[in-house]
């Protein structure tokens, strides 16, 4: 049986403060007029009523990490051959990821595919995977940029959580999903919940009940194929793109990187850091040749990824979580929605032309 405890609003704070002596913790927090997750600090304060601005992806793949450190040597006899001696510098720690929204906690899902699957293991993010604690919030409603409902998701979904926090009047029921969820409930700020419990599921049920019925992105792979070679229809897709990436970074399935060395002298280091396909430079190859030179084929290719490539690599799962990140922080409002939605009936009209 699920083990539910009952955390009063007033203690979340004194339980994270707690939690901070072993656990890196990231919480969602006041930044200016912004909320992004950054590290606890009491004097920052928690926000729990808004959706970040900023993902929590951080906390499994930071925006800039070193993965190792070198040194080269020569050797004092011709040849003078080279010689390199690495080090590796692996993650260590434990991270807790504390207000993390459903959708994050898939988003995170969708990394696990690509990092740490069956044909690739990456050391550094699996160390941190391996590492990392998620306490997930479960949304009482939808921003009107929300669509998670539409990707396979919901704003109640449990899937890649360790700890389902539930908000009811004057505190959140959590409820521990796995072993690590388990020891995080041991705390003893925690106060028994006894009937809450059954509370929390029919607070999840109703909120379910406020998810507009409309149509699924799901299963749209082949929609998407079929217009690959329709440049037209992706130029006038991404007409009002500026290709700023913006929407890239603050995507939680974005998992996209580029590797630097930073050179000084005989040593060295090889640093990881977020990229983004949008920009123009993403693909140019060091010949000159770049084979998605304007808008068009960029924008074809993050849709196509996300609702096409993704899915067909990965029995059908989207690598998009529907958090609509990308649409309320765009500088022009482009709205990832209507570009699928137009994909869909462009491919429908198609279809039926070539029946006629």
């Amino acid at each position: 049986m699920t083990t539910a405890r009952f955390l009063k609003a007033r203690d979340i704070a004194p339980w994270l403060e707690e939690l901070s002596t072993a656990y890196t913790v990231l919480a969602p927090a006041r930044h200016g007029d912004t909320v992004v997750f950054r590290d606890f600090n009491p004097a920052n304060g928690i926000d729990m009523e808004h959706l970040s601005a900023t993902p929590a992806k951080k906390a499994l793949l930071p925006p800039c990490e070193t993965l190792f450190e070198y040194k080269t040597t020569k050797t004092e006899e011709p040849p003078y051959k080279t010689a390199i001696e690495l080090h590796p510098t692996l993650p260590e720690g434990k991270v807790l990821v504390f207000g993390a929204r459903p959708c994050d906690a898939r988003a995170m899902q969708i990394f696990d595919r690509v990092y740490d699957g069956n044909q690739a293991r990456d050391p550094y993010y699996t160390a941190r995977r391996n590492n990392a604690t998620i306490v997930t919030l479960a949304c009482d409603h939808q921003e009107e940029t929300c669509f998670c409902d539409r990707v396979g998701g919901s704003p109640v979904d449990a899937t890649g959580s360790d700890v389902l926090l539930t908000p009811l009047k004057a505190g959140y029921v959590a409820e521990a999903l796995t072993d690590k969820g388990e020891t995080l409930l041991n705390s003893t700020t925690f106060m028994k919940a006894d009937g809450l419990k059954q509370e929390a599921l029919n607070a999840r049920h109703k909120m379910l009940e406020q998810v507009p019925d409309r149509s699924s992105f799901l299963d749209m792979e082949r929609n998407l194929l079929s217009l690959f070679s329709d440049l037209g229809f992706w130029d006038k897709t991404a007409q009002a793109c500026l290709s700023c990436g913006a929407c890239t970074y603050l995507c939680p399935t974005c998992y996209c990187f580029n590797i630097t060395d930073e050179s000084h002298g005989d040593s060295g280091k090889r640093i990881r850091t977020w990229d983004n396909c949008m920009s123009s430079q993403f693909t140019l190859e060091g010949s000159g040749h770049n084979p998605r030179p304007t808008k068009a084929h960029r924008m074809r290719n993050r849709i196509g990824h996300k609702f096409s490539y993704y899915p067909q690599l990965h029995d059908k799962t989207l690598a998009c979580v529907g958090c609509g990140r990308c649409i309320s922080n765009c500088p022009v409002s482009f709205d990832i929605r209507n570009a699928v939605a137009c994909a869909i009936q462009q491919a429908d009209a198609a279809r039926e032309h070539a029946h006629d």
